[in-house]
C-alpha cells in the first residue's frame, strides 16, 4: 500500500498547485491513497470552504485533514458532518465537536485508517492526544493494522514523542503545521514511518506562505500586523510518500517530495 501525503495547502496558490501537479505526481508515484492537509486552503490562509474541498476531491485527493484552523471559516459547519473524507483533529472536545477525527479508506480490499490529531505544546489545550490515540488505535486494530496519522503540532519533541509512543502500533506518523519540511524521514525501530513535518504547498517565496513585508515589519516594530497570503511568484508542493506492508501494517519506506514551479517532475 502506497500513501501520498501532501503538507498544508496554503491559499489559492496552494490549491492551484494541487490542481496543476497532483495528476502528474500520481502518475509518477502511483499511490493508492492521497491525503492532503487543507486547514489553510482559503484565500486568506485559514480554514477550508465547501468549494475548495470539492476542488481537492475532483483533483484526486482521497482524504483532507485539518488542524488548529479547522473552524476559521464558518462555512465548514455546513458540510463537515456530510462527508467521511474531511476529518478534523480527533482530540477536539468529544461529543460536542462537529465532524470526525478519523476515517477508513478501502484500498484493494484492505482498509487504511487515517487519523488526525493536534498537539498541545504552544497550541490550544485540547484533550490529551496520547491517551485518546492510545484508545482509538486499540479500537481500530480490530479492523485494520494499517493506520496513518497526521499529527498537527508545533513542537518537534511532541511530534516525535507521539510517534515513539505509537511505534509499532501505527503505520506512519507525519507532522504538519510548521510549513517547513524537515529532513528526518525515517522508519522507527518498531517499523512506524515518521517525519516531523511534511512542509507546505503554496507560495514558495513567502514566509510560511504569507507576504514577507508584514511579517518582517512585525519583527522590526513589535506591533500587530495582519498577515496576508502571498499569491504571486513561484509555487511549492511538499509532502512524503509512505509504503506500508498491508499484511503487517508496518512501514517499509518513507521518502520526502518537494517540487517548485521551476522544477520539472518526471
Amino acid at each position: 500500500m502506497r500513501v501520498l501525503f501532501i503538507g498544508d495547502v496554503v491559499g489559492d496558490k496552494g490549491v492551484s498547485m494541487i490542481s496543476r501537479y497532483l495528476p502528474k505526481l500520481k502518475q509518477e508515484i502511483k499511490p493508492q491513497v492521497t491525503i492532503v492537509n487543507g486547514e489553510n486552503a482559503t484565500s486568506f490562509g485559514r480554514g477550508i470552504s465547501r468549494s475548495i474541498y470539492k476542488q481537492l476531491m475532483s483533483d484526486g485527493v482521497d482524504v483532507v485533514t485539518l488542524g488548529n484552523h479547522a473552524w476559521s471559516n464558518n462555512e465548514i459547519l455546513d458540510f463537515i458532518d456530510d462527508t467521511n473524507r474531511l476529518i478534523r483533529p480527533y482530540n477536539f472536545p468529544q461529543n460536542v465537536t462537529p465532524g470526525k477525527g478519523y476515517t477508513l479508506i478501502n484500498v484493494n480490499g484492505k482498509q487504511l485508517a487515517v487519523l488526525n490529531f493536534q498537539g498541545r505544546v504552544f497550541m490550544d489545550n485540547l484533550d490529551d492526544p496520547f491517551s485518546l490515540a492510545d484508545a482509538l488505535v486499540d479500537q481500530l486494530q480490530a479492523t485494520t493494522n494499517c493506520i496513518f496519522m497526521d499529527f498537527h503540532a508545533e513542537a518537534t519533541s511532541e511530534k516525535l514523542a507521539i510517534a515513539r509512543y505509537l511505534d509499532g502500533r501505527v503505520s506512519a506518523v507525519v507532522g504538519t503545521h510548521t510549513h517547513v519540511q524537515t529532513n528526518d524521514a525515517r522508519i522507527l525501530p518498531k517499523r512506524t514511518a515518521f517525519l516531523t513535518d511534511a512542509g507546505m504547498t503554496g507560495p514558495a517565496d513567502g514566509m510560511l506562505g504569507m507576504k514577507p513585508d508584514n511579517v518582517i515589519g512585525r519583527f522590526l516594530n513589535q506591533r500587530p500586523a495582519r498577515f496576508q497570503v502571498l499569491e504571486t511568484g513561484r509555487g511549492i508542493l511538499s509532502g512524503c510518500v509512505v509504503d506500508i506492508d498491508d499484511k503487517t501494517g508496518h512501514a517499509t519506506a518513507i521518502k520526502t517530495i518537494l517540487y517548485t514551479d521551476d522544477q520539472v517532475m518526471g
